[in-house]
């Protein structure tokens, strides 16, 4: 690598095997490498970031007692994972992490054969790793399988059901919780130390099994030597450790013990491998250690643009105008000013989505849940029974995992919640496991859901108040990662009609109706078709559910060509309501659907894959005019999507 004088040890270590080499007084050193190595290429090209420094010395130690990649390492909330990818192989490619065709900036089976299971969204590793462990004992091989979870993935309740059927089928599997106050508070370090080194050491375990076969033999006093024994350990671990409710589950408990002590875990990894699982190993670390911008906020350098190293601020591009996010927070709290039965809900992403400035200045209506998606939406159902109006502001990816929910709590009982989707359509850098590909799609096949799109930033607005003012059942609406526009924003708020549309431009050769994101976009295909000669209407139709079935039939009679844009999924979105309705009304138009192609779209700039996928105005101005022509349009790997 470059600059081997700097990165000393880190320098002459490539793979796990490489650290097993190293002397177990090198392996500070090794972490101190790891972590400023992290520091200098992050802070050039941006990235998830104060996860990843809390972890090093845990990464180091797993990697050292561990036999990766045979005995398998399960890594929960991916983004802690970046010095994993720097021991396995990925050192130099970390330059290129998020990047378009560089690595992931999560866990990727197919990216290496370290990463044993694909990790974006949390709460998913000890799951994951159960099934391993199970599949390892029926095929009788001899590998241990190892989940890491942490980082706010022990708030999600997934995880605890995985334990719960660890710890009944007695699964030979360890579990080691990074805990950085994201998910479960420190205890004192010094007594809990000494005391998991005590009860992990083999010494104590052969003489407590030494004791148990001699207190077997004498009769009833062995009984009851055995059970004041058993009280006594049980009721240090209660006083000192957090460990009761893991060993309710099923799991023998070992911590807490310090995460940025690596010959301490080092030496508990080497005692707990040779012991049977279900075994959960609970270390405290620190996020963003090492790095005091990192470990002094938290929030704002869990993942960052690029930065300057010294100060730990971002190296901001001028943008012009507010993120829709902002918007969307602002418009909310002012709203919530006027109507203290409005409250907001969110799943441990407060500054992600808008919810901060709920948080700020009306903290009683402000409710975080942790990563608990499925319940934040039922305790929203239970809020909307109560003639309260709950604000659900959740990622469009994440708001997957509540499918149920959605359907079951909240659209049986025709409830009035309110779900606000943000990062709606392609995120860019974070990939196949964030980008808000499905919300039209799993949205729309739920009855009593209104389903809205903003044009820009003061359209989102009003369909925020729009949104809060529905009394009649369940509404949505999703807007982009980014800024917005820049157009001005009128004091207060404007009712949008429900399932009503408006023409932005007329027009006579065909018709562009687009959703969302894809207004400007297509605003700006007119204009190129425009200079050729094509003459299109724009069509800003607001609302995917219900459709403006008016403004449909009207299309209908005077345009053969139909063109629907969107920024979701083409199977089961936007256009396919349009086909849908088109077919039972009988019309004869030509239609065209503009989408996203049914794969996975990997990770590259918002700009990048729009262009790549031919879904920009130049992409779209080529495939309409394609499709005047009459040429079927394929879909190819540079672009352009199916008809």
């Amino acid at each position: 690598m470059s600059d081997d004088g700097k990165y000393e040890i880190l320098s002459k270590v490539n793979y796990p095997e490489d650290i097993r080499q190293l002397d177990i007084s090198q392996l500070k050193r090794l972490c101190s490498d790891i972590r400023e190595y992290l520091v200098d290429t992050i802070a050039e090209i941006g990235g998830h970031f104060g996860g990843g420094l809390g972890m090093v010395e845990l990464t180091v130690a797993v990697h050292r007692v561990f036999n990766t990649p045979y005995d398998l390492v399960v890594w929960d909330t991916g983004h802690q994972a970046y010095p994993h990818k720097i021991l396995t192989g990925r050192k130099e490619a970390l330059k290129s992490i998020r990047q378009l065709h560089g690595i992931s900036g999560f866990l990727k089976r197919s990216e290496s054969e370290y990463d044993a299971f694909g990790a974006g969204h949390a709460s998913t590793s000890i799951s994951a790793a159960l099934g391993m462990a199970v599949a390892r004992d029926l095929k009788k091989e001899n590998r241990k399988v190892v989940a890491i979870i942490g980082d706010g993935a022990m708030t999600g309740g997934m995880a605890y059901e995985a334990m719960n059927n660890s710890g009944f089928i007695k699964s030979d599997l360890i579990v080691v919780l990074n805990d950085n106050n994201m998910s479960i508070a420190p205890n004192v370090w010094q007594i809990s130390n000494y005391f998991t080194e005590m009860i992990a050491h083999p010494d104590y375990n052969k003489f407590k099994g030494q004791i148990w076969d001699l207190t077997g033999k004498l009769d009833q006093f062995g009984d009851r030597l055995r059970k004041i024994a058993v009280r006594l350990e049980n009721g240090i671990k209660a006083v000192i450790t957090p460990g009761m409710l893991f060993e309710a589950l099923g799991f023998r408990y070992f911590g807490p013990v310090n995460g940025h002590n690596v010959n301490q875990l080092v030496k508990i990894f080497e005692h707990v491998k040779v012991m049977k699982g279900p075994i959960l190993v609970h270390a405290i670390t620190q996020k963003g250690k090492g790095y005091e911008p990192a470990e002094n906020d938290k929030q704002k350098l869990h993942a960052s643009t690029p930065f300057d190293k010294l100060t730990g601020k971002a190296i901001k591009k001028s943008s012009g105008a507010p993120s829709f996010t902002s918007i969307f927070g602002k418009a909310l709290t002012e709203i919530v000013k006027d109507n203290p039965n409005i409250v907001g809900i969110t799943a441990a992403m407060a500054d992600g989505s808008g919810m901060d400035f709920l948080q700020k200045s009306y903290p009683a209506n402000f409710f975080d849940v942790g990563i608990a998606e499925e319940h934040a939406v039922t305790f929203a159902a239970g809020l909307a029974t109560q003639n309260i109006i709950p604000v659900v502001a959740i990622y469009s990816t994440f708001l997957q995992r509540s499918f149920d929910q959605i359907i079951h709590d909240v659209g049986i009982q025709k409830l009035h919640v309110v779900f606000v989707l943000d990062r709606a359509g392609l995120v860019g850098a974070d990939g196949p496991t964030h980008n808000g590909a499905f919300d039209l799609s799993y949205l729309r096949i739920v009855p009593n859901m209104v389903i809205m799109a903003p044009k820009d930033e003061s359209e989102l607005r009003d369909m925020v108040y729009t949104a809060v003012k529905h009394k009649d059942g369940p509404i949505a609406l999703r807007y982009p990662r980014g800024n917005g526009f820049g157009v001005p924003l009128k004091n207060g708020f404007d009712l949008i009609e429900l399932g009503k549309g408006e023409i932005l431009k007329n027009g006579k050769d065909a018709v562009l109706l687009a959703v969302g994101s894809m207004v400007d976009y297509s605003i700006k295909a007119a204009e190129i078709l425009e200079t050729e000669g094509i003459n299109c209407e724009v069509v800003n139709m607001r609302f995917i559910k219900p459709l403006d079935y008016k403004l449909l039939d009207d299309v209908s009679g005077k345009f053969s060509k139909v063109i629907t844009l969107e920024e979701n999924s083409l199977i089961g979105g936007f256009g396919s309501a349009v086909l849908e309705y088109f077919a039972e009304k009988n019309y004869k138009n030509d239609i065209l659907r503009i989408g996203l192609p049914d794969r996975f779209i990997e990770h590259g700039t918002q700009q990048e894959l729009h262009h790549l996928l031919g879904i920009d105005p130049e992409g779209i101005s080529e495939q309409i005019k394609q499709f005047r022509e009459n040429k079927t349009t394929h879909p190819v790997e540079a672009g352009l999507n199916i008809r």
